[in-house]
This record gives C-alpha cells, structure tokens and sequence, in this order.
C-alpha cells in the first residue's frame, strides 16, 4: 500500500481536499487532529509544562494551546522543539492506523510535512495551492486572528511555491478549478504506481 502525503500551507484548503478523497474510498488521517488529542494526555501536558513553562499550563493540568502557540510562533526554536515532541509520535500512529487499513494508498494530511521532514518515508507527496491573500481572508474568518499573528504562522512554513515545486502532484485550489475532477486524476495515477 502507497503512503501518501498531503500538504499545503495554513488555509489552503486542505480539509476539502481530504474530504474529496474520503469520498471516492480513500483512508485519510489528519496529523492535526490526532495531535490534537495528545492534549487531552495529562502526562503529555505535564512535560509541555516542564518544556515551555508552567504558565503554559491551565490550572488543571491542560495546556492552554493559546499561551503555548504565543511562545512557540515567536521563537523558532521552540517551535522546533515542540514538532520534535509532537510529530514523531504522529508519525508512528500513523503508521499504526496505515497498517489497519484495505485501500490501494493511504492519505496522511499535514500542513509540516516538509518542514519536519516528515515526507521522507512517503511515497508520493501532493500540494495543495491557493495564493496567500485568498488564504489570508479565508484565515481571517475562520481563526478571528489578525494578519500579523497570521503571517507570522505562514512565515514558519515553507512558500508554497517551494511545497508546489517538491510535491509529485499539484492540486489548485480556487473557485472555477474543481476539486473533485483533479482529485479524480490524481487518484487514477496513484493507482497505477507500484509500492
């Protein structure tokens, strides 16, 4: 069974892109909302705690992820520090829930893939693209965050350029360009490579 990955940057429509491909069979995991659970961890948030401070922790024991994302995306090397903690244990789940799976490929969805490194044991990687103001207003709306706070996420990402030009397939991602036709295609050439 292939191993696929699915990237892009913050608000470019990943989701969608997932929801596509579940609908046409494919298994997708979701690397954000299966990190999202290690919070619900106590001893997982104990070592946050130790890691980034106390203050980053709620007065039951939880991490306050908004205090915790103001430390991480002002300090690049704490960043690095926490993905250190968080994605290779993303990573081995993953491979778990792979192996339970009947599918011709698998889908693992990450907006980090490449800046982890995460892509080095996949076998074919797609981008996903939608220019940055579009990403922005969408963002906007979504997260109620201002655009400093915004592209100050974005700039600890790859350019999407760079994530369009390493990935295997590229999926445009504005109105007038569905979704589903290029997913279509993507899915019919995947499934001719060999493991």
């Amino acid at each position: 069974m292939l191993h696929i990955g699915l990237t892009g940057g913050i608000g470019c429509g990943k989701s969608t892109v997932v929801l596509e491909f579940q609908k046409i069979g494919i298994p997708c995991f979701v690397a954000d909302e299966v990190a999202r659970t290690y919070y619900d961890d106590l001893d997982f948030c104990a070592l946050i705690g130790s890691t980034f401070g106390n203050d980053v922790l709620t007065p039951d024991g939880h991490v306050d992820k908004a205090r915790l994302a103001q430390k991480v995306f002002s300090d690049r090397q704490a960043l690095l520090h926490l993905g250190s903690m968080i994605h290779p244990r993303v990573m081995a789940d993953f491979a778990l829930w792979a192996d339970r799976q009947q599918a011709p490929y698998v889908i693992i969805e990450s907006a980090i893939l490449y800046e982890y490194n995460l892509d080095a044991n996949l076998d074919k990687i797609i981008a996903v693209y939608l220019e940055k103001e579009e990403r922005l207003r969408r963002l906007e709306l979504r997260d109620h965050a201002t655009r400093d706070q915004l592209e100050a996420r974005m700039r600890n990402q790859l350019s999407e350029e760079e994530k369009m030009q390493r990935a295997d397939f590229v999926i445009l991602n504005y109105e007038g360009n569905p979704r589903s036709r290029q997913v279509l295609l993507i899915d019919q050439k995947l499934k001719t490579v060999k493991p």
